[in-house]
């Protein structure tokens, strides 16, 4: 063979795996730029292979050893007998199989083959590439629930105009829904606010409506200003405000967390708007009525000393084991309560991957305009509050903000605030991202990782993941959380543990060792810290150990991909640090002289970041968060992490009772309570409390 067909081969099967990894394993910005090269690398010593024309079967015989059909043929300007067997033998087939996958062009057949399969895969590349920048998503109209309170709910609203308007103007309406769920609301529609839509704000407005009660379900449409139904939505959306946080009796409802996104990983044909982590969301809440739940066998210990199981527990038992458990399996109807909201902790989008279309405003609009135009995600948002933080992808890799609003950044929050902050709870300052919000009595603090960090060309005892005023607002709201708020959740789209490697020590709190230290010797004095972070595309259950034995554990989930890449068979977790904290422990010791066990204590080493729980597959993973705080004597929150569709880890943690200051005084509960009834009839008691 020719240094031509050896060329052509080796080119064109390494042309192939780029190509799958490319589209099947991590969309890397850097692939594009190359792959043309091997594209020509392949084809240029195609031009120069000769093939002899349909070979693959033809076998040239003396006559007298032929046995298949016979043809006079003239070959080289002789005539030859050639012999065409009546059909290829398995191993002819084989082989030709094997050529075709690995590029080898042995005949003019094979050649067209391997041309027809490397340009589709080139123009599979460019789909993925280029796709994002051709699908305009100019005319997509949609509309969600943003941040909701006990008597208020954000909707974010975008429907562009005709072509020939640069203003338009949309109607809200609302009404309460029935407390029955079989009857259908009959109530005329209530005024809310009058949106004006401007082609500045890329046709989006976000509206507040006000004046609603808590824990009460509501519905609304979009209408003209003439109050003539828009048409869109089809059905009307609905929702439900939060508890309020001044009656006692504890919370319990769900919430999702997730991050990292991009349409169409990996890639599918003709699929450019699927967003199949949202289709598997989608299941997994709306294709049963909420709370969708199994029944399951709670087993009933048979020591009398230990009379529970943990819910993992019972959950990994079959029926075998668990009957050699119990005394009499009970079985119960476990009720989840229904999801009230979605955390997206970050790279919403990919402005950068697989491809950097620049600088611009439009560009960063249209990458959230192609979101919001997936029938995938559409079957989340219109039933779903979701809130949002800001990543790096969001504005350009690993971005560093240094407090210096320049650059990318300035397009990017724009374009972010438009369709993501403006629905977010109001910021704690005004012109910034960070903001906090309750649900009943669990609070949440939602930080900016981006906008404040130091460069790493900066000393590390400086450095600051959140800069002076974020982190004077954050510690204020730790304070005033501290015995007001069962669980506190804190939600950082970097991961706050030190145990990933790689690029995540510059990138993660891990580069941002002094000020984390800080962070986390205030956190330990607080019970039931909960941080949530995403970026990773692993999923890490980590649990923080404080200096002394009276400190309160930390614990962080890290969950994502929701739709993105993951690595196989790379690892980049480790176990633990190997920083220790002193603990004093009891062990048994025997006692020769006596039938009991005499106790020692002895001083180990505890690690002071450890992992409970690492699992780095899947394509599509988000983490469900059920709080039970209705017991203060023993607070639970049950995680769940769902990979590709399917339950894959569950956790039970088990709070820190709480005395929560605000529920300590039964007449102040009441009268705040009732001044805000007699305010919503227009009563206003003055003085009465």
């Amino acid at each position: 063979m020719s240094f031509a067909f050896y060329a052509a081969g080796i080119a064109s099967t390494v042309f192939r795996v780029i190509v799958y990894v490319f589209l099947r394993i991590i969309p890397a910005s850097h692939i594009p730029s190359v792959l043309p090269l091997f594209y020509l690398a392949y084809l240029v010593p195609t031009l120069f292979l000769h093939t002899a024309q349909d070979t693959s079967y033809i076998q040239i015989f003396k006559e007298k050893e032929a046995n298949g059909v016979k043809h006079d043929v003239p070959v080289n300007g002789r005539r030859v007998l050639v012999v065409l067997p009546h059909q290829p033998t398995r191993s002819s087939y084989f082989e030709s199989l094997v050529d075709a996958f690995f590029g080898l062009q042995r005949d003019r057949k094979l050649k067209r083959v391997t041309f027809l399969i490397n340009t589709l895969c080139l123009a599979a590349c460019f789909d993925l590439v280029f796709e994002p920048y051709f699908d305009r998503a100019a005319d997509v109209t949609f509309t969600r629930v943003g941040a909701l309170t006990p008597d208020s709910a954000k909707i974010v609203v975008r429907v562009p105009p005709p072509l020939a308007s640069n203003k338009s103007s949309v109607q809200l309406l609302w009404r309460k829904i029935p407390s029955d769920v079989l009857a259908t609301s009959t109530a005329a529609w209530t005024d809310g606010p009058l949106l004006t839509l401007i082609q500045d704000l890329d046709w989006v407005a976000t509206a507040q409506i006000n004046g609603l009660w808590p824990n009460t379900n509501y519905e609304y449409v979009l209408a003209h200003p003439n109050k003539t139904h828009l048409g869109y939505p089809i059905s009307p959306i609905q929702f439900r405000t939060f508890p309020d946080p001044k009656i006692p009796g504890g919370s319990h409802f769900r919430f999702l967390a997730t991050s990292c996104m991009i349409p169409n990983f990996p890639w599918a044909p003709l699929q450019g708007r699927t967003i199949k982590g949202f289709d598997y969301m989608a299941d997994y809440l709306f294709s049963q009525s909420e709370p969708a739940t199994p029944s399951q066998v709670i087993p009933i210990i048979l020591d009398d000393n230990d009379t529970s199981v943990s819910l993992d527990e019972s959950r990994s038992l079959n029926n075998s084991a668990a009957r050699k458990l119990v005394k009499q399996p009970e079985e119960k109807l476990i009720q989840h309560p229904r999801t009230e909201f979605m955390l997206f902790l970050g790279d919403f989008i990919y402005a950068d991957v697989p491809w950097y279309f620049g600088d611009d405003r439009e560009e960063y609009r249209r990458m959230y305009r192609r979101v919001y135009n997936s029938p995938s995600f559409r079957k989340v948002y219109e039933k779903l509050p979701i809130l949002h933080e800001y990543d790096d992808h969001e504005i350009i890799n690993n971005y560093e903000g240094k407090s210096n609003d320049t650059g990318p950044f300035i397009n990017a929050s724009d374009a972010f605030t438009i369709y993501q902050g403006n629905a977010n709870y109001a910021p704690l300052e005004i012109g910034q991202h960070y903001y906090a919000f309750r649900y009943g009595d669990i609070a949440y603090f939602v930080m900016d990782t981006r906008r404040y960090r130091s460069g790493m060309d900066e000393s590390p005892a400086t450095r600051t993941m959140l800069g002076e005023r974020q982190l004077t607002s954050f510690y204020h709201w730790l304070g005033k959380v501290n015995n007001t708020a069962t669980f506190k959740f804190i939600v950082t789209s970097v991961p706050f543990t030190s145990l990933w490697t790689g690029d995540a020590q510059a990138d993660s709190w891990a580069g941002y060792a002094s000020e984390k230290a800080a962070l986390l010797e205030a956190l330990h004095t607080v019970p039931n810290v909960y941080i949530l972070s995403g970026d990773r595309h692993e999923f890490a259950a980590i649990e923080f150990n404080g200096p002394t034995a009276s400190s309160n554990p930390v614990f962080e989930i890290s969950t994502s991909p929701l739709n993105q890449f993951y690595i196989p068979f790379v690892r980049t977790l480790k176990s633990q640090s190997d920083v220790y904290v002193k603990r004093y422990a009891k062990f048994p010791i025997p006692d020769d002289t006596t039938d009991k066990l005499q106790y020692e204590e002895l001083e180990i080493d505890l690690p002071q970041e450890r992992v409970l729980k690492y699992i780095a597959t899947g394509n599509h993973k988000w983490a469900t968060f059920e709080v039970d705080s209705t017991n203060p004597q023993r607070p639970l929150l049950h995680l769940e992490l769902v990979i590709n569709g399917q339950p894959a880890y569950h956790h039970t943690f088990e709070g820190t009772p709480v005395k929560l200051r605000s529920a300590s005084s039964a007449i102040s509960v009441v009268t705040d309570s009732l001044r805000d009834v007699l305010g919503r009839v227009g009563i206003a008691p003055g003085k009465w409390f």
